[in-house]
């Protein structure tokens, strides 16, 4: 099957979600939290994260994280990461009982696609603490994509991690993970650079902007993906193709609000007041722009 072909397929068949100008969203992926070794890129991070998302619960956010939200190529056990980051499942978990939570399975999470798996760490975790196992998120589905359906517009907004049109990372990815975790981490202990990762090599990255914009073109729909690590936030009138980046920057996260009919690109980060005391804050790094003039765009 095409590239595109294979994306159209996942679009045809994703749940739709409508939204309208009260809707708050904030879309991020590729989290890739870890077990709290020295490869787990999350860690550095986890603290700027933990404050974003409480802001985001605490303003009524739904939270749909699209791809790649655990490292679970380089982490076979999946309690080992819920171990390590007990404070961020929490609140996830909060957003989860009250309906504001949902989750698209990248290349690197494409385990949680089984429902065997979902059952076995999704459902429930055993807390050390009390010593009983507790609901985490009973009953979750884990989409491979979503749509969002703007006040019935005909143009849509598809939330899809990206890496369909990646062939390493989606038709021999059982072959990728075994090297991710068996070859490439060793050797980054090292600093030699995992080149099988779209991330960390530019022409790659390229590559996988270019199918999706291409995707975006030829069906007149909005897309919201990550996979690439890179930010992408068109303006109007460019192709529609919008990337959140990653919560694995070097000393901050990306992500994308959906918010009053209008998309933004936003970065957390630990910054310092006039008094010299470190805070964690947000910048606007694109935006926002009125979803309705890009959908108007793409009808012409």
């Amino acid at each position: 099957m095409k590239m595109l072909d294979r994306l159209s397929k996942v679009f045809n068949e994703s749940k739709e979600i409508k939204i309208d100008d009260d809707s708050k969203i904030i879309i991020m992926s590729d989290v890739h939290r870890g077990d709290g070794n020295w490869s787990d890129s999350f860690a550095r991070n986890q603290n700027i994260f933990f404050a974003a998302l409480n802001y985001y619960y605490n303003n009524d956010f739904t939270y749909i994280e699209i791809g790649d939200g655990d490292e679970l190529w380089e982490v076979r056990k999946f309690k080992d990461i819920i171990r390590e980051h007990s404070n961020i499942f929490w609140l996830m978990s909060k957003f989860y009982e009250e309906n504001r939570f949902y989750m698209i399975y990248g290349n690197h999470d494409i385990v949680k696609r089984k429902q065997d798996f979902l059952i076995e760490n999704l459902y429930y975790y055993y807390d050390e603490r009390s010593h009983k196992t507790i609901p985490l998120f009973k009953d979750i589905k884990v989409y491979e994509g979503l749509v969002l359906n703007y006040k019935d517009n005909k143009s849509k907004i598809f939330l899809v991690h990206g890496h369909q049109v990646d062939f390493l990372n989606y038709i021999i990815w059982p072959i990728t993970r075994f090297l991710v975790r068996y070859f490439w981490r060793p050797l980054e202990l090292y600093g030699v650079n995992d080149v099988t990762r779209t991330a960390r090599n530019y022409e790659k990255r390229y590559k996988v902007a270019k199918k999706l914009s291409e995707w975006v073109k030829k069906n007149k729909h909005i897309l919201i993906a990550g996979h690439t690590h890179r930010p992408h936030f068109p303006e109007v009138g460019d192709t529609p193709y919008f990337n959140d980046g990653s919560c694995v920057h070097p000393r901050c996260i990306t992500a994308i609000e959906v918010v009053d009919g209008s998309i933004a690109l936003v970065k957390w980060s630990i910054k310092v007041n006039k008094k010299g005391l470190l805070y964690i804050g947000k910048d606007i790094l694109a935006g926002p722009r009125k979803l309705d003039d890009y959908f108007r765009n793409l009808m012409k």
